[in-house]
């Protein structure tokens, strides 16, 4: 069975989609993009903190304050938010073999290698779209029907499957 790695790469595309499609520019708090992310509020707050880092996202102090989008949708692309939180971390979950193990050395070896070629591919892929694709992926989904998982990336970027 396949593990899910990470959510916080898409908590973060649904939060940064969110600010720049449902809120026209207004404050919004982390208690409001729990709900919308179905995440503890905290776990939002510490997603928020390295887009804020990043300049992507502004928080608004006060009664009314919370968080605003602070760069256009158009220019946030996905793979600077892998980035953020993926660094330079595995993608395939490297274990620590025993060292004195010629298998498990050259299994790690060879692991770490596929997994730079997995990491670059990913980043490659994700670098093809922004916030905004994801946005309008958000307004084309609202007219299917609510049990619709499918979906559908811009036919203008989507990369070409090797033969």
């Amino acid at each position: 069975m396949v593990r899910p790695t990470n959510t916080r790469f898409a908590v973060a595309v649904h939060v940064l989609t969110y600010l720049a499609g449902i809120t026209d520019g207004r404050a919004v708090s982390s208690e409001e993009l729990s709900r919308s992310t179905n995440a503890n509020p905290v776990y939002v707050r510490r997603v928020l903190g390295p887009l804020r880092g990043a300049g992507l996202v502004d928080s608004r102090p006060g009664v009314n304050g919370g968080s605003v989008l602070a760069a256009d949708p158009a220019r946030i692309t996905l793979e600077q938010v892998w980035q953020l939180f993926q660094g330079d971390e595995p993608v395939l979950g490297l274990h620590g073999p025993d060292p004195s193990c010629a298998t498990g050395r050259g299994v790690r070896r060879t692991l770490t290698a596929l997994d730079r070629t997995v990491a670059d591919a990913v980043a490659t892929t994700l670098g093809r779209y922004t916030v905004r694709d994801v946005l309008d992926g958000v307004v084309e989904a609202e007219s299917l029907p609510p049990d619709t998982v499918e979906g559908t990336l811009p036919p203008d970027t989507v990369a070409e499957a090797p033969s």
